[in-house]
Order: structure tokens, then sequence, then C-alpha cells
């Protein structure tokens, strides 16, 4: 049954401009409409707020910062916002409509996703949220609702009707407004939310789509919020096995429960993204996932909702049916409550009974004899291993101290150049972060020089070809290449560079290089001259000839220069080229008789014939104001531009 037909909003025109067409999505505070502008005649998207809201001011506030944010982004992956307004209850924003799905439609259809086509959709949706970080802005409820894959593959962001700005930490007491999966640690315990969570968000949704699940279910919102806080990932190989490390670490340092652990934006997840791609083998990348299982899945979770604050408090998670504790019987003194082992059987049936002290001294005997084998077995298993703690972008000492504070030792550092982690920070670990190690093994921690500096070679009088090669051999890019005259230079070779030479620059940065056109040279004028003196006067300069391939009518005679270029007196470099025109001689006219005719009507007669002309009045003519006579009589040709006197009586 199609729904869409029961919505008041389909058919009708909003605004007098926007013609509502089906519906498309509902979400927790707005419904998105397929519409047509009729004005643009063109098919776009429309938001509109739930007319319950739209007397909030609150939620109108943030539905026009939506549409102001998103306006000033102008990305290719961030839905394009073309216009806000109301329409009696109905508060709408009309955007970019993109024909395709969701990454949930994708996800529920599909399950897990191979490792390249995960990174293929998670890129894109970093550079925007990148571009949205640099501009000031976070997101604040990432989810695969809101990445749209359109039909032809492009993958963009949409819904930022949560954003705030990157430099407001907001804090609320009441609420917190999100998605309940994908909410930060700090967006839980705090309220407060900047770039990190963002980061969070997409550590989640990478984590879902290599997996096909989300790490952290409950079967109530406060379930979940409680495994945000106090349990770390997992990582998706142990979801997936055969997952490669690299995309664990990348998993473990997005959704690090601290976050000062994680990328400080999405810029530099995306860089941590890239390096992770370009360690994985095409194998790796193309690596099918296991075939998920059919089940239904509870979208209560994924919907944007207002939390109250008093689900978001820290608290010991309540043992319910899912917890084995629940399970585990019922005695007095709660042992089994705690224990992973349960109690020892009861001792067979003696003939003797033996005194109540005995009986007890007993039982406590045999039950640390049970906890001390299984504890020893705990030990051999597991007691020996730990896991590599997240240190990423944490600063060498601290990243020592936290492998301390783990059982383990940090050694010999290294040290890489780098240009999103900010120097003296923690780049990468070996083994990588949540990677199973022995106590007491060594940890290598690679940190930070900043990014890579080298100073501008001295350039001046290199050929441009070597210029180039040693611009690459100091890491760094040629750049623009101008041309100006030089008195000391070689036509040729590098007069100066831009930055100057022994300026420090990051690695990989271009330098503009100017090149000598030579000393100049002042273009001889040939105009008028045979072709045979024109081009000697030109060689003798220093220049090259070439000659026009058509030619002209003028002044001059067929077969001298009507015309050059570039023209006499110019400056140009010696060797440099100048083109002659030559002359097919002038072009003839017949001349109109003018006899008779008054002075004014003459004279409109022969110039619109070609002709220059000129009076003749003499002494009787003075007054005069008929023509005579003409210097070229009626019917004659005469060079077109040639002046024609008319004498005047």
């Amino acid at each position: 049954m199609d729904t869409t037909l029961q919505d008041p909003l389909v058919g009708q025109v909003l605004d007098g401009r926007y013609r509502v067409e089906a519906r498309i999505a509902v979400g927790g505070m707005a419904t998105v409409y397929r519409a047509v502008d009729t004005r643009l005649d063109r098919v776009l998207a429309l938001k509109v707020m739930h007319p319950a809201l739209a007397s909030d001011a609150s939620f109108v506030e943030r539905f026009i910062r939506e549409a102001k944010s998103v306006a000033r982004l102008a990305h290719p992956n961030v839905v394009q916002v073309f216009d806000q307004g109301t329409d009696g209850a109905y508060v709408y924003l009309a955007m970019e409509y993109i024909a395709g799905c969701t990454l949930r439609d994708v996800l529920r259809d599909r399950g897990a996703l191979q490792p390249r086509a995960a990174l293929d959709i998670l890129e894109p949706v970093l550079a925007a949220l990148g571009a949205a970080h640099r501009a000031g802005f976070v997101h604040r409820d990432m989810k695969p609702e809101n990445v749209l894959i359109g039909d032809d593959g492009r993958v963009k962001v949409a819904d930022f009707g949560l954003v705030r700005s990157v430099d407001t930490v907001t804090s609320t007491t009441g609420a917190v407004l999100g998605t309940v999966s994908y909410l930060a640690p700090e967006q839980i315990e705090h309220g407060t939310a900047d770039a990190r969570v963002d980061v969070y968000a997409c550590g989640i949704v990478l984590y879902e789509m290599l997996t096909g699940d989300k790490p952290h279910e409950g079967g109530t919102p406060a379930v979940v919020l409680y495994k945000h806080l106090h349990d770390d990932v997992p990582p998706p190989s142990a979801v997936v096995p055969g997952l490669p490390y690299e995309l664990d670490e990348l998993v473990a340092s997005a959704t690090a429960r601290n976050a000062d652990v994680r990328p400080y934006d999405a810029v530099a997840l995306l860089s941590q993204t890239r390096e992770a791609r370009a360690a994985l083998t095409e194998e790796q990348l193309d690596a099918s996932p296991p075939q998920a299982l059919s089940a239904e899945h509870d979208n209560a979770e994924d919907r944007t909702s207002v939390i109250p604050r008093s689900l978001t408090v820290p608290r010991p998670l309540p043992v319910g049916e899912n917890d084995p504790a629940a399970h585990a019987g019922g005695g007095g003194d709660g042992l089994d409550r705690t224990s992973r082992f349960r109690s020892p059987p009861p001792l067979p049936p003696q003939r003797r009974s033996l005194p109540a002290r005995g009986r007890t001294v007993a039982i406590v005997t045999l039950v640390l004899l049970v906890l001390g084998v299984g504890a020893g077995v705990w030990y051999i298993n597991s007691g020996q291993f730990t896991k590599v703690p997240a240190v990423l972008t944490q600063t060498e000492e601290r990243a020592r101290q936290r492998l301390e504070a783990a059982g383990l030792e940090a050694g010999t550092t290294k040290h890489e150049f780098s240009d999103t982690v900010a120097r003296g920070t923690v780049i990468s670990t070996d083994p990588g972060p949540g990677a199973r190690i022995r106590k007491n093994d060594t940890v290598t921690l690679v940190v930070s020089d900043g990014p890579e500096t080298v100073k501008v070679p001295y350039l001046k009088g290199f050929r441009l070809a070597r210029a180039k090669a040693q611009l690459k051999d100091d890491s760094l890019e040629p750049g623009m290449v101008t041309q100006e005259f030089s008195e000391d230079v070689p036509k040729g070779a590098v007069i100066r560079s831009d930055p100057e030479a022994g300026t420090e620059r990051r690695a990989g940065t271009a330098v503009a290089l100017v090149v000598s056109k030579g000393s100049p040279v002042d273009v001889p004028e040939v105009i008028g001259d045979s072709l045979a003196d024109a081009r000697a006067a030109l060689t003798e300069a220093g220049l090259k000839v070439t000659v026009a391939a058509g030619q002209v009518n003028s002044e001059y005679d067929k077969g001298q220069v009507a015309a050059q270029s570039p023209a006499p007196e110019k400056q140009v470099a010696e060797g440099d080229t100048v083109t002659l025109t030559l002359s097919k001689g002038p072009e003839m006219v017949e001349v109109p008789d003018v006899v008779g005719s008054s002075v004014d009507d003459a004279k409109r007669e022969l110039e619109q014939a070609g002709f220059g002309v000129k009076e003749d009045r003499g002494l009787l003519g003075l007054f005069g104001d008929t023509v005579k006579e003409q210097s070229v009589e009626a019917g004659e040709s005469a060079p077109k531009g040639s002046t024609i006197t008319i004498t005047i009586r």
C-alpha cells in the first residue's frame, strides 16, 4: 500500500512554488518529499519539519541553521541546499535531489561490504565532514541513514539538522540530541560535542560496513549507552575473521572512548583511512565478507532522538535476561553472581558426617581449590596477554605512560614526518592499537616530526629542465613558469624563484620559476619594404622571419610588406619570430560622377565609395556650392583610399 497517498502534502504546492509529488522518508524531526520547483522546472528534495515541532522556536532555529550552514559548504559530497522558507505551519528546506538509496538500504540488503566498497564510501563521507569541520561546523548525527549513494555512484552526506559550530562546546542538562547507536561517550556523559564526535560516529559506521552489525546493541537505549561509555568497540576481525589489522586499527583509532586519543577531525581520519588503504593488497581490498544471516532490523536505535539525560548518566549495567549472572543461581553470599565459575559440586555422601566446623572448612578449601585451578587456567590462556592501548595522536610521554599502565614497555621511538599529525604526537604503534600481545612485551612508537620542511634551492642560472629536476630532488614541486627579459641571465635560464632561495617550505610545496627571455630587442619597422629588405633588417636584429599565407590589399605596391607582428618598436627576445604580411596592391574602385552635385552630396558619395576628398575652391569658389570638375574622371578606377580632388565654383 502506498502510504504517500494518505499524506496531506502530496499533490500540494508549498509557498506557491514547490509541487510535492511523493514522500521519500520520515525522520524524527522532518519528512522528506520529492518535489518539483515550478519556477526552475527541476526536481528537488523538500525537507518539511513536522508541524508539531514548528511551534518550537529552538527546532525552527536549528532547521534554519542547517540551511545556512550547508549553503556555506558548497562541497561535492554534501547535499546542496537551494532554499529555505515557511508556508503556514510548514517550515521547509529545498535541497538537491539524489536519485539512489541510503547506506542503510545497502547494509540492510547486502550486510557486510568488501573493504574496498567500505573505504570507497567512507572516504567521500570524511571529505564532506572535513569540509564542514574546517568551515567550523560539526554534524553531530552521522549514521548510515544520512549517507546517500546516487545511482551514478556519487556519495553525499545529508541532514545537517543537528549542526553546531566547532568552537561552541554544547552542553545540555535536560537531554542529548542524536542517534543512540552512534553517540560518542562525551556526548552521553557530558552532552559536549566537537569534531571528534563525528569521527567516533564514522568509526561506528565503518565497523558496521565491515561486519554488517553495530558494535554495541542491547534491548534498551540505556544498555547501548552504557556500552558506549564502558566497552571498547571490538576489532572488526573478531566478527569477520581475515580482515586485515589495518582496518582494526582504523576502527580503534576512530572509536577511542577517550576523545583526546581520536583523530582531531575528519580530515585527520581521512588521512589515516588513505594510509590504511595504501597498506592493503588488492586481494585484501576485494575479500568477500561471509554471508550474513537474515534478520529483522529494528530501526528504533537508528532514529535521531531526544534522549533524556537520565538515561545518559553512567551507572552499573542492570542484570537482565541477557546477563549470564541472572541464570547463575542464587546463593545468599552472592558468590554465583560475581564469579565466572560455578560453585563446587556437593560432597558425596559420607558414612560419618563431619562436625559443622569441619564441613565448613572442607567446603571453603574445595572452593578455593577450584577457584585456584580456574585462575591458573585463566592465567595460562589469557592472564599473560593484554591488548595494546590506543595511543594515537597522544604525546610521546603520555603514550609511554599508558603503555606502562597496561603492563607493556615502550621501545625505541621512531620518527616520521606527517602533514596531519601534530609534531611530538604518536602517528602509529607496532603492534597496532587493540592487538593481542604478551604482558611486558615491547611496543614501538612512531612519533610525528610534523610536516617535512625543506629549503628552496638556489636556482639562478639553471636551465629550466635542470631547475625542475633539482626541485624534485629536494622534495619540492615545480610550479608556474613565467618569462621576463634579463640583461645578465641567458635566455632559457632561471632568473629567480618564488618562494626565493633559502626559504623553508613544506615538502611538496610548488615553487614558481621566472625564466629569462634574454636581452630585449626592439623590432625594426619594415612596413613598405620589399620582402628581401625586410628579411635582412630583421635577421640582422637577431630575429626570425615568417611570411603569412594570405596577402592583403593596401596602399603599398604588390609584394611590399603591408603589416608586421609584433608591431614596430615593440620589445621581444632575441630569436623571437616576426610575422610579415605582404601587399597584393591597392584595391581599385570605380570613381563615381559628382560633377554638378552640391559639395556635401559629392563628398558623401565619394567617401561611401572609399575615397578621401579634397576641395579646390580658388578665389572664384569661395562662396560656391557646385562641383565643376573632379581629379579622376567618372567611370575610371582609382586605388581605394586614395584622394579625389573636387573643384568648386
